[in-house]
């Protein structure tokens, strides 16, 4: 899982405001921690989805220090941040991978859009063409 390191810091209006450094344009708040988490999987999940429609890069998460809260990105947009990140890196476009999965390129479209709920064959297809699998990992909640 992705889980991105953030920065709690009290606001003057008795809430606490949340920034994630890997993303400086996310920033969002709630009234105690459990909130500001939650409101921070919507405002990194509307970051990386601009990001992708821009073709901008997405920041590995940097290494948390002891302590320090973090915010897990859904499995789903965690794959397709994936998906999208070994293509940009690999520099195939939507219409190479739509080829090498005989798909048409609206259905990559729709892959890699954060907000379709793809199914997990199209995901680890996709994968298996970009050299990749998908493993997945369980661990006990926090």
């Amino acid at each position: 899982m992705q889980r991105y390191p953030v920065v709690l810091e009290p606001d003057d209006n008795d809430t606490l405001l949340l920034t994630i450094p890997d993303f400086p344009e996310v920033t969002t708040y709630g009234d105690d921690v459990e909130s500001a988490l939650a409101n921070a999987v919507g405002a990194l999940t509307a970051a990386i989805s601009a990001r992708m429609d821009e073709g901008e890069r997405l920041p590995l998460p940097m290494q948390p220090s002891a302590g320090q809260q973090t915010v897990t990105l859904p499995p789903l947009i965690a794959i397709k941040a994936t998906i999208y990140s070994e293509m940009r890196s690999r520099g195939i476009n939507k219409s190479e991978l739509a080829r090498q999965l005989g798909q048409n390129p609206k259905q990559v479209d729709r892959l890699l859009d954060v907000l379709h709920q793809s199914r997990h064959d199209q995901l680890d297809q996709a994968m298996k063409a970009l050299g990749k699998r998908i493993i997945v990992n369980v661990e006990d909640a926090a």
